[in-house]
């Protein structure tokens, strides 16, 4: 059994990790999960017989933009548009 996922987490079964004790958090990719914790930059991906566990270069609750460009660099296009489009809407309905 390999203990790497295809996304690099660190796979921890739950037979040797029951229970997450950390609190559940909506941010990040699930990516099927069935929930998600985070704790400082870790990050854990709970799945129904396995975590998958990370570290972010930069926790999104303290720095949510360096997050998206260091950590989820594949969203950065989509932010830097929805920030013109918003600025856009704002000039027009001046």
């Amino acid at each position: 059994m390999s203990f790497v996922d295809s996304d690099g987490g660190i796979i921890v079964p739950k037979t040797i990790r029951p229970l997450i004790d950390y609190e559940p958090t909506m941010l990040g990719e699930k990516r099927g999960s069935i929930k998600q914790y985070r704790r400082g930059k870790l990050h854990i991906r709970e799945y129904d017989t396995y975590y998958s566990v990370h570290y972010d270069r930069i926790d999104p609750r303290d720095d949510p933009f360096g997050h998206i460009m260091l950590d989820a660099s594949k969203y950065f296009p989509g932010v830097i548009m929805l920030s013109f489009l918003s600025n856009y809407i704002v000039d027009k309905e001046k």
